[in-house]
């Protein structure tokens, strides 16, 4: 008789299990809504709410699209001054959070920042100046934290088509300008869209940002309804709806990247050289994107930095950074090995089950950390409240056994970056042969065997490429870690937020630079595999 599950879905089941419970328990509170609330909830949250996620996402996938195509395009194609440079320097902004971009951002463009300041010592008045505190100054600063997702995908898309559908297109007797139009960039759709469906799903995830501008999203609606509220049935609802949001955002992707064709091989033909004002103009944007999004921003915390370092670095400091180190090896540690786990079973059994619990398992990284730290933390709740129940039973002392713990952090932290993780192990994996495999079964390994003797040495590589990026995600990670530490557990991420919450910016550079130095190395990374 066949059995129901199999062995490989029954050895993956726990790791899909990560993810799987805190999605099912935030979908079932939409499943089963509570009247009072979601009146509650209309008639006071859901219409600023909706209208400013709905903002956020149209510019923001404007802007994205925008920026990242076009520089993709000039690094790609063109030759210009500096096309070398920006073409790697231009995903530095990558190592830059977000909300450490906004911050600096606000303390730079806010009325009493340096800039308004001199423009109103030298001119007496800067009324005309743009409010950095406003829906355009969220967009424009996710946009710039963010287009490096479209740029990556585009720049790819421009070098696999090389020159030769353009030359193509031009001996038919178009020009260089509709040839762009009409088949390079509709060849490039694929890329761009997944790329931008990308980005909004950050977007829609954000916290740090969104918190920092006083700008309400869904994120800080959950947040809101669960730490100032005290009222957790309302951050599971609003959570719900968000997570449909997400699941939207993420089929649109994967049905963009799965619409991909190549054309031809990069690097055919010579590239279009830029003469005159275009030539200076290419120059001028690449340069100006770089420095507005991070060589500014990067000399602004570092200027703070210096200030506050006497005042900023004792005890209480170097306890943040300790936490925040423990908390990313333990995350990287944990999530490394069920990434490990979960590519070994799925590669040893190869059986529908397994591939789609597989699936499941890598869910997380397209739910915001605020969704999950709320589908965690309500299975925790019940189930520590059962083990007080049976702790006051059996005569005890009524204690919390799991909320309150690191143990809360880190299944919430596994869910949401065991993509991170399975992603440079599987592609290790990939290059285990079956032929390799089928020798070591004839010489005796099999089972777990296999897994310990050929595959673990293997796969160093990819291990430790993955315990590297959930180590450096996990420090950059701030709702989760905000909404579910310890009492008084703070991080770096933690003290950046509390800091930038009293506008205290000055304060809040030496965490940043910490995590924007930590940041670097996954982006030194990229930058060498995108240069072989």
């Amino acid at each position: 008789m066949k059995p129901l599950i199999s062995r490989g879905a029954l050895y993956v089941l726990p790791v899909a299990l990560l993810t799987l419970i805190p999605l099912a328990v935030v979908l079932a509170s939409f499943l089963q809504p509570q009247p009072e609330i979601w009146e509650h909830l209309a008639e006071f949250v859901l219409p600023e709410v909706l209208r400013n996620t709905l903002w956020l996402v149209l510019g923001v996938g404007a802007g994205v699209l925008l920026l990242g195509a076009l520089l993709g395009w000039l690094t790609a194609v063109c030759e210009f001054p500096g096309r070398r440079f920006f073409a790697w320097a231009l995903m530095l902004p990558l190592a830059m959070p977000a909300y450490v971009l906004a911050f600096v951002m606000v303390g730079l463009l806010d009325y009493t920042g340096p800039v308004q300041t001199f423009l109103r010592e030298s001119f007496g008045e800067a009324d005309w100046f743009p409010r950095i505190r406003s829906t355009g100054g969220v967009v424009l600063t996710l946009t710039l934290a963010l287009y490096p997702y479209v740029y990556l995908m585009a720049r790819e898309a421009f070098l696999s088509q090389g020159r030769r559908a353009l030359e193509a297109a031009q001996t038919l007797g178009l020009t260089r300008r509709q040839a762009f139009w009409r088949v390079a960039l509709p060849m490039a759709r694929p890329w761009l869209a997944g790329g931008t469906m990308l980005a909004l799903m950050e977007t829609l995830a954000d916290f740090g940002t969104v918190a920092i501008f006083n700008f309400d999203t869904f994120t800080t609606a959950i947040y809101k309804s669960w730490l100032a509220l005290f009222n957790l049935p309302a951050a599971a609802q609003l959570a719900s709806l968000l997570v449909l949001f997400v699941f939207v955002l993420a089929w649109l992707e994967a049905k963009s990247r799965g619409a991909r064709r190549f054309h031809g091989k990069g690097g055919q033909g010579a590239r279009i050289v830029l003469y005159g004002w275009p030539r200076w103009a290419a120059f001028g944007l690449c340069l100006t994107v770089l420095l507005v999004a991070f060589v500014i921003p990067a000399l602004q915390l570092l200027q703070w930095g210096i200030k506050v370092w006497a005042e900023e670095v004792d005890a209480r400091y170097w306890g943040f950074v300790w936490h925040s180190l423990l908390l990313a090896l333990l995350a990287a540690l944990f999530v490394a090995a069920g990434a490990l786990l979960l590519t070994h079973f799925v590669r040893r059994f190869p059986d529908s089950v397994t591939q789609w619990l597989s699936r499941i398992a890598v869910l997380g990284y397209a739910v915001p950390g605020t969704v999950l730290a709320v589908g965690v933390f309500i299975p925790i709740a019940w189930l520590d409240d059962q083990l007080i129940a049976v702790v006051n039973a059996l005569g005890g002392a009524e204690t919390e056994v799991l909320k309150g713990t690191l143990a809360v952090m880190l299944l919430a932290l596994a869910a949401r970056f065991m993509a991170v993780g399975v992603q440079p192990v599987e592609a290790a994996m990939q290059r285990i042969t079956r032929n390799q495999e089928d020798a070591a079964r004839s010489l005796g390994v099999t089972g777990r065997a296999l897994l310990w003797r050929l595959h673990l040495p293997m796969l160093r590589g990819g291990i430790l490429s993955a315990l590297l990026l959930v180590f450096v995600e996990t420090m950059k990670e701030m709702p989760i870690t905000l909404m579910t530490r310890p009492f008084g557990w703070d991080t770096l991420a933690v003290r950046i937020f509390e800091m930038t919450s009293e506008g205290m910016w000055e304060q809040a550079a030496l965490p940043s630079l910490g995590i924007v130095l930590a940041g670097l190395v996954p982006v030194v990374i990229l930058i060498r595999q995108t240069e072989k």
